[in-house]
């Protein structure tokens, strides 16, 4: 009776960093929103930070992450922290023997993937990296069709991120577009669609990119575009900036074959645009209707069906969409576009980076 009552409570979920992003993990456990988990602690270096949300959601607050895990001893933390920073706290969090959840990108460099992948394997908990548009509906319906071959042969994959990040969003802390701590364009705004493009055509043979500084005072980059070349023969484009001016525009993905076309696009990846294929289904009719959810911001409705996915995990044991190993496929594609804008050559996967300054000080 005692262990089905163990299994049944909530897991309760710390979070270390409490910026920008952490508002949207705090509602979500804070709030009951999450069913079988929620909000047992949060840390960040600054008081004021951890103390409002600490206040507002009645939980305790601290300024040194390993105080409060030896104090509150949760089943899983959620690392928020700066990207640069990622990896190191990660590690450094695995020794308590919680389940760790880390923000996009899991880390800026391979090696600190790898580590981070090594340190949880080492401390016997699950690595669950968050990529919550692949939980998006429309994306989980083109996920199936997919799956279930309607596409036929694929010839065409295309994102684009065009977001409004204006310079008071780079001037909020002093590590946001630096390479050391942060990438630009292509590591932050853009890294869950480069994710779902790798994820929906496969893996990527080849990339060539190219990009600028356009409007912000930062040391990465603002804009960019990338070729890719699909081992299956596929090609694909990414288009990404935060110099869309006035305010965002879209976040959108395009699926091309040879039998299917499927466009989701709004702003964060969520209203089904395009749903056509040679060979129509009756449900066909419904889907553009039924899988076009519009959320109030970019970050989307897919958090919650992320966390969601964790509980089952760890509850049941069931493996994860989005392990350590599947965030280390995107980051390794990440660096190689860097490293194709370094070079201004294409460059093949598997490489290690050469050039690519991202994470490098």
């Amino acid at each position: 009776m005692a262990a089905e009552v163990t299994r049944k409570a909530n897991l309760r979920v710390a979070l270390v960093g409490c910026g920008r992003i952490s508002v949207r993990h705090a509602q979500l456990l804070g709030e009951g929103q999450i069913e079988g988990a929620e909000l047992c602690g949060v840390s960040d270096i600054s008081a004021d930070k951890a103390q409002a949300i600490s206040e507002k959601y009645g939980v305790p607050g601290f300024t040194d992450m390993h105080e409060m895990m030896r104090v509150i001893k949760p089943d899983v933390v959620t690392v928020l922290t700066e990207s640069g920073n990622h990896a190191r706290h990660a590690i450094e969090l695995a020794q308590y023997g919680a389940h760790i959840v880390v923000e996009k990108p899991m880390a800026l460099t391979l090696d600190d993937a790898d580590a981070m992948i090594d340190a949880c394997d080492t401390a016997g908990v699950k690595l669950f990296v968050i990529k919550q548009n692949r939980f998006n509906l429309p994306v989980v319906k083109l996920r199936e069709a997919l799956e279930a071959g309607r596409f036929g042969k694929l010839t065409m994959g295309t994102v684009r991120v065009r977001w409004c990040r204006p310079q008071r969003y780079y001037d909020q802390d002093p590590w946001r577009g630096t390479w050391a701590m942060d990438g630009g364009v292509l590591t932050n705004q853009a890294s869950h669609h480069v994710d779902l493009l790798e994820w929906i055509m496969g893996d990527v043979s080849s990339v060539y990119a190219m990009s600028r500084t356009a409007l912000a005072d930062i040391e990465a980059e603002d804009t960019a575009v990338v070729v890719l070349r699909f081992r299956n023969g596929a090609l694909g484009v990414i288009e990404a900036t935060t110099a869309t001016r006035p305010k965002d525009l879209e976040g959108s993905v395009s699926i091309l074959g040879e039998k299917g076309s499927v466009e989701i696009g709004g702003f964060a990846v969520n209203e089904m645009k395009t749903w056509n294929f040679v060979e129509p289904m009756a449900s066909d009719e419904e889907v553009l209707d039924k899988f076009s959810v519009n959320p109030p911001n970019v970050y989307g409705f897919g958090h919650k069906a992320y966390y969601d996915h964790v509980v089952g995990a760890i509850r049941d044991g069931s493996p994860s969409l989005v392990d350590g190993l599947e965030g280390r496929r995107s980051l390794e594609l990440i660096n190689a576009i860097y490293e194709s804008i370094e070079t201004r050559r294409e460059v093949a996967l598997r490489f290690e980076p050469t050039f690519s300054r991202l994470g490098r000080i």
